[in-house]
């Protein structure tokens, strides 16, 4: 037989996309449409949205199909009536705002509302209809927000800024009518979008592609494209016998969850997140009234609380789905954070805050973590999120590796710790599922656990910007849960899948390590006063609870247990992640700016009360001086010693010789640091040339090697702009010099000798202070950034040969390899840090530590006399221009440290100095709440329990990564101590003690949390 398999599709394309589609809806009346656009307040340039009892009084005008609406991020109101002919079968109106594409969240949207304000659904271009009766006098309000479409193609756009985006009006109403929808024609849509779906996923030389072409052809027969409704029953049936063929038996199994990833913010601003959450819900809830298959979940604590605070009714019908078990409450976080950046004590309350909210809210414990867009997760996740109850962890980000293929899409993830956690990748490649034929198919063929294990899931649902499942997906799902030729589908929780997927797979393998993201790497970077924002943020939070706990136990002050929960909320919201990488819009930054200045500000008015009230409570001198140090080296009960957190030491003496020719070929004027520890030469241009540390009577500089070299780049990737760090940005680096001053030597003070650095390049210019503490080196940047697409690195060569370097990150580090001997290796140019990088030879070793740097690569270069050096940079900056054209321009302070001789320990100590500086006010010192002795572990967190209780609650953890045996003793008296996990729950240890000093045996990485009652205040 001849082959016309493309003469029967290009066919059956054209009836379809012109005659069958088209007549799905036909006009029956008339719809009267009013407008009333929100106007701007005086002291702003768009009208920011209103409640629905303001909107149902305002003064509406006429207005018709093609008229223009909504300046960019402007709202407008629509007054919809009319009556709906009494014999109408299926009638629906149909409301087009004028959609710049067909995909839903990403431009302008809207929400119906009844006249008593109860809600209906939303709109979007994959949703324009709300149902109505026949016989019905319509009465609806529309909200529609006039959000701008930015992007696609990642060019400068001013739209991201409300002050700056586009007065004149964006968007054109194209529809409204009053319709009938005819489900003959309808449902033969559905048939034949799977059937067609499917046969073209089909090899050409399977007969079952056949059978349906020709199907497919019959249908087109009996349809007469002058009367699609009347003849469409003729054509379906064609299809039955098709569709009705059982799947294999060994098709391949998809659980299917409905589903609608709204970002918290990206490219549009928190206050419009909160409409399309409603939006969203509004949707799925009217789906799950009227089906009774479709099972829809929903992640982000902070998303529900947003719903239940502004659409409380909404909320109510929302529980009630949750008590049937058909709107799932996933993750159980506060929202989809970044973990990458997030520190250890708020990766580990993005759950606790997360969970408790589910469980108070609506009494259900979520068991997977539910992460499908994060930009990579960190090797400390397996243990935090056991730590909370999780049993399961999804995501499918890193379907979006650029150069390694994922091996496995179910499997064991390791943690830092040894912890395994059940881990499943949808094999779809997507969290934004449709369940059209191709992606089904490609779910099935993608898979690589075949032979071992038959299932996956899939999450459906427009997404990214919200929008959800809609009822055509749904078709899909039936006509597919047992379909010849398909993999069969089945509409059931996460839950469920999991269950049966461990049961089926209990030896799936093992990953170790971090599930490091090929891709985004310039997350790291972008928008700096972001990133220094949420470090400084965490930090303050480490001192409010510690310093307010110590005074509470003391009867000083009363815990500050709703401020401490309010600013927790904000600052876990700000970790989102298009808030935390810098991937977001200009409005979302500038605004996380000032919540994060807010934040400070708040949490410094605790911490003063908290130390000021310790302070005067001491009985001693009036005239003294007491110190509050919140590192976790405090509670070390070990005697101090010189080094990165100390302060001892005769000051450091300056000094400049003349030496051999600079860069420039005249001579060198070099300039000498030194005190008790370091003797530092830095040449003219303020490079770093020699550390000798003098204790070890080693040089850490390699020969012919720098310090404290800032570099720059191009950096114009090939597309993600704020998200993309391209490894061809290497192939041009210019080197940054700038001019040498030295400071007053006279001083009691050990970091008083000091250099300043003064430099121009490009359009910016530099300020670099360079002293002696103690055992480090402490340099402080300040960047006044007025360049474009270029990036900035401060490099520190260091003369030890490794293959490897170690990384701060959450309770803990992980090693990366530095040389490229795979491709895994060499896609691993950039890499996330915390508050330090460590690299060593032989048991010496040197560190990088940082107040507020992310990004960093290390790289290995041969040495001259033989062996290798190595190189560690920091990434200070970068100027993308998408989505926020002005991203970090302006002035930047970076503190770094360089601590020769440093293992993890005094790594550690350095990068906890520089982000919690010793804070001292006028009275009598004060002993550490509690003390650690025996080993080594770092306290992490004190605070109160969350129940109120009074009991207090201690997070610790083993930092380096080997086991210890340590002991913990309170200084207040304690009437019972109990092993808890993260949300304070009891956990089996029954070899506490009940009272006093507490004997803990840890494994490396392992994180305790200890609950403590009070016996009585000590004082």
């Amino acid at each position: 037989m001849h082959g016309r398999g493309k003469e029967i599709e290009d066919r059956l394309g054209r009836i379809m996309e012109e005659r069958v589609r088209p007549a799905i809806h036909r006009a029956i009346g008339d719809l009267v449409v009013e407008a009333w656009h929100v106007p701007p307040s005086p002291d702003d340039t768009v009208g920011e949205p209103v409640g629905f009892d303001v909107a149902r009084v305002a003064t509406y005008q006429p207005a018709e199909v093609g008229d223009r609406w909504g300046p960019a991020w402007g709202t407008s109101w629509f007054h919809l009536s009319g009556t709906v002919p009494t014999d109408a079968v299926t009638p629906e109106v149909v409301f087009d705002l004028g959609w710049a594409s067909r995909r839903p969240g990403m431009q302008a949207e809207a929400l119906v509302h009844r006249p008593d304000g109860s809600l209906v659904k939303g709109l979007n271009p994959q949703n324009s209809w709300i149902t109505v009766q026949p016989g019905e006098v319509i009465d609806l309000y529309v909200e529609a927000a006039a959000n701008p479409a930015i992007g696609p193609g990642y060019r400068p756009t001013p739209e991201g800024d409300r002050h700056t985006s586009t007065r004149a009006p964006i968007y054109t109403i194209s529809r409204a009518e009053i319709c009938e929808r005819d489900l003959a024609t309808y449902q033969l849509n559905a048939d034949v979008d799977v059937l067609d779906g499917l046969q073209r996923t089909l090899p050409e030389s399977d007969a079952r592609r056949w059978e349906i072409r020709y199907a497919l052809e019959r249908a087109v027969e009996a349809l007469d494209p002058h009367d699609v409704p009347g003849t469409a029953p003729a054509a379906r049936a064609e299809l039955a016998a098709v569709l009705s063929r059982p799947a294999n038996a060994s098709a391949h199994r998809i659980s299917a969850i409905g589903h609608a990833h709204i970002d918290s913010a990206w490219l549009w601003p928190v206050r419009e997140t909160q409409r399309k959450v409603a939006r969203t819900v509004a949707n799925v809830t009217n789906l799950l009234d009227t089906t009774d298959d479709l099972v829809h979940c929903m992640s982000s604590a902070q998303q529900w609380e947003w719903l239940e605070q502004n659409q409380p009714g909404l909320f109510e019908r929302v529980r009630a789905h949750v008590a049937t078990g058909r709107f799932v409450p996933v993750g159980g976080m506060w929202v989809e954070s970044d973990t990458n950046m997030v520190g250890g004590e708020a990766m580990a309350r993005q759950f606790v805050m997360g969970k408790n909210w589910f469980i108070d809210k609506l009494g259900v414990e979520c068991e997977e973590v539910w992460l499908p867009d994060s930009f990579g997760y960190t090797a400390a996740l397996p243990q935090i999120v056991k730590l909370a109850g999780f049993r399961w962890f999804l995501t499918q980000k890193i379907s979006w590796n650029t150069v390694n293929k994922f091996p496995h899409h179910t499997f064991w993830w390791e943690g830092i710790d040894g912890t395994r956690v059940f881990t499943h990748f949808p094999p779809a490649d997507t969290y934004n599922g449709t369940l059209a034929a191709s992606q089904l198919a490609h779910t099935a063929s993608n898979f690589r656990d075949k032979g071992m294990a038959t299932r996956s899931l899939i999450p459906f649902g427009h997404g990214d910007g919200g929008g959800g499942p809609t009822r055509e997906m749904l078709d899909r799902a039936r006509r597919t849960a047992s379909l010849e030729g398909s993999p069969s589908v089945t509409i059931e929780s996460p839950a469920s899948f999991f269950v049966a997927a461990e049961a089926e797979y209990p030896s799936a393998p093992v990953w170790v390590g971090e599930l490091y993201l090929e891709i985004h790497r310039g997350t790291y970077t972008s928008q700096a006063r972001t990133k220094q924002g949420n470090r400084r943020s965490e930090h303050l939070l480490r001192e409010a609870e510690l310093w307010s706990t110590y005074a509470a136990v003391r009867g000083l002050v009363d815990y500050p247990y709703d401020e401490l929960s309010a600013i927790w909320k904000t600052v876990l919201l700000n970790q989102f992640h298009d808030i935390l990488p810098g991937s977001s819009i200009a409005w979302v930054h500038r605004q996380t700016e000032q919540e994060h200045a807010r934040v400070a500000e708040e949490l410094e008015a605790i911490i003063t009360r908290a130390i000021s009230a310790l302070a005067a409570s001491r009985s001693g001198s009036a005239d003294g001086e007491a110190v509050f140090d919140a590192t976790p080296m405090a509670m070390l009960a070990v005697s101090p010693r010189p080094g990165p957190s100390g302060e001892q030491g005769a000051p450091a003496s300056v000094h400049r010789d003349r030496g051999d020719s600079g860069w420039s070929g005249t001579d060198r004027a070099d300039t000498t640091l030194e005190n008790e520890h370091l003797r530092v030469t830095i040449d003219e241009f303020g490079v770093i040339r020699s550390i000798v540390d003098l204790a070890a009577g080693r040089e850490v500089v390699p020969p012919g090697g720098a310090a404290n070299l800032l570099q720059i780049h191009p950096d114009f990737p090939n597309k993600w702009d704020a998200w993309d760090l391209d490894r061809f940005y290497r192939d041009q680096v210019e080197d940054i010099g700038g001019v040498v001053s030295t400071s007053s030597t006279v001083s009691t003070s050990s970091s008083a000798g000091s250099l300043e650095v003064r430099g121009e390049f490009g359009e910016s210019s530099y300020t670099q202070r360079i002293s002696l503490v103690a055992g480090r080196v402490d340099i402080e940047t300040t960047v006044d950034w007025q360049e474009r697409e270029r990036v900035l690195k401060l490099a520190f060569d260091v003369d030890v040969h490794t293959d490897h370097a170690r990384y701060e990150t959450q309770f803990g580090h992980v090693t990366r390899p530095t040389h490229e001997n795979t491709t895994w290796d060499a896609a691993r140019f950039e890499v996330c840090a915390h508050r330090w990088v460590q690299v060593e030879d032989g048991g010496y070793g040197a560190a990088i530590a940082n107040d507020s740097t992310y990004g960093h690569d290390v790289t290995r270069h041969p040495r001259e006399g033989g062996g290798t050096f190595s190189t560690v940079r920091q990434t200070l900056l970068r100027a993308p221009r998408y989505p926020d054209p002005e991203t970090d321009q302006g002035s930047h302070t970076f503190r770094t440290a360089i601590v020769p001789g440093a293992d993890v320990g005094r790594a550690a100590e350095a990068g906890y100095a520089l982000n919690l500086p010793v804070r001292r006010v006028g009275g009598t010192a004060v002993e550490p709440l509690v003390t650690v002795t025996g080993g080594t572990a770092y306290v992490e967190c004190v605070k109160l329990a969350e129940d109120r209780s009074g009991d207090v609650v201690v997070r610790l953890y083993e930092p380096l990564g080997a086991r210890a045996m340590v002991t913990l003793s309170p200084t207040f008296k304690t009437a019972g101590v109990t092993e808890v996990d993260l949300l304070e729950r009891p956990l089996q240890n029954d070899a506490l003690a009940s009272t006093g000093p507490i004997t803990l045996s840890l494994r490396p990485f392992q994180i305790v949390t200890l609950r403590l009652s009070v016996g009585s205040a000590t004082r």
